[in-house]
């Protein structure tokens, strides 16, 4: 396998296939409160400083990472950061993104970058909105600029949408877990934070539940545990979490090489200003329909 064949490959992994691993959209609704005495939580309190991560009322072991999207999405909006990194073989290669979400809606503003490359994402009432790069949108029609992914389409059509994903969507693999699903390693400091580290083993089948297919499809390409690292702070939510996928299947380049990918994903600033918008009307390419045959191949490969 050769740098120049693999790594633009690579790239478009890091930069838009497997920013979120699995078919899970939306970060879930939230009913405004913080899951303990009915308060709405405010802005981001800043670092903890050597504070234990258990204190400020948050649970702690398996009950507190089953609790932590409620806790996370109470806080109603974030800043995120993303890294990709994904390899192949010899290569190697990674995404760098940072942008804010709405915790409630699923709603997310995303810069992406590899190398000197930059794509724009966004995510609008599930629908994936991309600003592919300069060279690449030079592809597109005629003043237009944005490619459109309708997530729901591509799911009921293609059985997968894990080509074109929210990029938060790992945040939603908390739920579901069980007690021995957990398992405490210790205190750290994530970004001048104190958290609790904890190591989770999610049942891949309860990433796709009630979609046969799909579960079918992500058993056979990551087996039936998926291990996810995260980081709770002393209010119980999330932030840093870190999943790593080696793929049973999906091998890639003439050596046979299976792409391994793991994502970062770390939320900060939590109560920040969030306002996210689709990009005119006028400006984007609806690809739904080429991603779902594209989702369709694959999946017979």
């Amino acid at each position: 396998m050769t740098t120049v064949r693999t790594r633009p490959r690579l790239l478009a992994v890091a930069a838009a296939g497997t920013l979120s691993l699995a078919a899970v959209t939306g970060c879930g609704g939230t009913d405004g409160t913080d899951g303990t005495d009915g308060t709405t939580s405010g802005k981001d309190p800043g670092p903890q400083g050597s504070a234990s991560a258990s204190q400020g009322g948050a649970a702690d072991g398996p009950q507190a990472v089953r609790a932590a999207h409620h806790r996370t999405t109470a806080a109603k909006t974030a800043k995120m950061t993303l890294l990709t990194r994904a390899r192949s073989g010899g290569d190697s290669a990674e995404a760098r993104g940072a942008g804010v979400v709405d915790l409630g809606s699923g709603s997310s503003d995303l810069t992406l970058r590899t190398g000197n490359q930059q794509v724009r994402q966004r995510l609008v009432d599930g629908m994936l909105y991309q600003q592919p790069f300069a060279e690449q949108r030079q592809q597109l029609p005629q003043g237009k600029s944005w490619l459109k992914v309708d997530l729901k389409k591509l799911l009921a059509q293609s059985g997968s949408s894990a080509q074109y994903e929210d990029p938060t969507a790992s945040f939603n693999y908390t739920k579901g877990i069980s007690d021995k699903d957990v398992t405490k390693v210790g205190s750290e400091t994530v970004d001048g934070t104190a958290t609790t580290h904890y190591k989770v083993s999610v049942d891949v089948a309860e990433l796709a539940k009630g979609n046969e297919q799909q579960a079918k499809q992500l058993r056979a390409q990551l087996g039936d545990r998926l291990p996810l690292d995260i980081w709770l702070d002393g209010q119980g939510r999330v932030r840093q979490e870190k999943v790593e996928v080696a793929p049973k299947g999906g091998k890639q380049g003439s050596s046979g090489a299976r792409t391994a990918v793991s994502t970062t994903l770390k939320f900060s600033d939590f109560g920040t200003d969030v306002n996210v918008t689709a990009p005119p009307a006028e400006d984007t390419v609806d690809i739904t329909a080429k991603a779902a045959q594209q989702g369709q191949r694959t999946s017979k490969s």
